[in-house]
């Protein structure tokens, strides 16, 4: 386990983490040492982590390989300790939080349109180093310098995090057993979350609406639970894991399409699109959200959805450069493509939002649980 002092605002922890050596390369459990927090920084003892997929296709590089690396962007953890111009009532020793991978200003450009919620001020990064180009993590062996996730390393015993990208978890402590399990809320650092929002924030889907979600992952059933919450009639899930079938009536799936499911074959094996519209009388849906990043599935996902006014939103990361070919009819008819990041929520005003659904026991994160 770490070693601390009761003075260890000021001092080196020793601790171990998850590190990943190369591309291909498994994590391996080093002791590192991970600094003091400097201004306007943050010391984080990790409690929960989660294994998500970017941090597999991050492992192997992607978007350009950075190692040695401690990766993890989910995660729950206690504030250990603050650095200088840190704010009490913001952040303070004992404080719950979650780490963000985007955060918000409310200052520029983009923060105050109400229609982006990737910050200027504080971009989203993906050097793997704190914003000012140094790392707070390096190896007990060889004192080599390591790299984090975005802006965090949720698989070490500690780290250290701009405050910019926590948020607190209000009410809701490490011993409290009239909330659900602290573990959960690791799930709306990023996967859950990002789902959910594409779904509330993103398509910003009607009462009413038919919903299709391609890829039931922790994304895709929040994009399900973020369906249902805003009042959809009818929500399509399409995965070939015949497993994911009670996963996605739990969060509030009305249909389930497997693709492989050989009833649907009648000569030939009918595409994702084909399948979603043979169950719309041809029609196809009001919003489809495409959660598995694999690239013929995102035009897919724009081709299952309403000439005229249909709209498909891009969540899932594959890890590669591959180009993404569009149906250009199906684009010139009306319908609307567009990616998103976190699912278009904001940090600071709409991530509290979500802790509260979750505190109160509005939404079933449990569910995602598989080991």
């Amino acid at each position: 386990m770490s070693e601390i002092s009761s003075s260890s605002a000021s001092q080196v922890i020793t601790c171990k983490a998850a590190v990943c050596w190369g591309v291909g390369e498994g994590c391996k459990v080093e002791e590192i040492h991970v600094e003091p927090p400097r201004k306007s920084e943050v010391r984080v003892k990790m409690l929960y982590a989660s294994l998500y997929h970017t941090d597999i296709v991050v492992s192997e590089g992607y978007p350009f390989p950075a190692f040695p690396r401690v990766l993890g962007h989910e995660g729950v953890g206690m504030v250990e300790s603050v650095g200088e111009g840190v704010n009490a009532e913001d952040f303070k020793q004992g404080d719950i939080v979650i780490p963000t991978f985007v955060t918000e200003c409310q200052e520029c450009e983009n923060c105050l349109s109400g229609k982006s919620n990737l910050c200027l001020k504080y971009p989203m990064t993906f050097s793997g180093l704190m914003l000012d180009g140094t790392s707070r993590m390096s190896t007990v062996k060889g004192h080599k310098m390591l790299y984090h996730l975005f802006t965090c390393s949720t698989w070490s015993e500690y780290m250290v995090v701009e405050a910019v990208f926590l948020v607190k978890l209000h009410n809701w402590g490490a011993h409290d057993t009239t909330k659900p399990p602290l573990s959960h809320a690791s799930f709306l650092s990023c996967g859950f979350s990002t789902g959910l929002g594409a779904s509330w924030k993103e398509a910003k889907i009607e009462r009413g609406s038919t919903v299709a979600v391609i890829g039931l992952g922790a994304v895709g059933l929040g994009a399900v639970e973020g369906a249902r919450m805003q009042g959809a009639a009818r929500i399509f899930g399409v995965d070939k894991n015949e497993m994911k079938r009670e996963k996605g009536i739990a969060f509030g799936m009305t249909d389930f399409i497997n693709p492989d499911n050989k009833e649907h074959d009648q000569g030939h094996k009918k595409s994702i699109s084909e399948l979603i519209k043979d169950s719309t009388d041809g029609m196809g849906v009001d919003y489809c959200i495409e959660c598995t990043g694999v690239a013929p599935f995102m035009n897919e996902a724009l081709v299952a959805t309403k000439m005229g006014k249909g709209t498909a939103v891009l969540l899932g990361t594959t890890g590669t450069a591959a180009p993404v070919q569009v149906d250009f009819l199906s684009l010139m008819g009306g319908r609307t493509l567009k990616g998103s990041i976190f699912g278009g929520l904001k940090a600071k005003t709409d991530l509290p939002i979500l802790i509260n659904k979750c505190m109160n026991k509005e939404m079933q994160l449990g569910e995602l649980l598989t080991h």
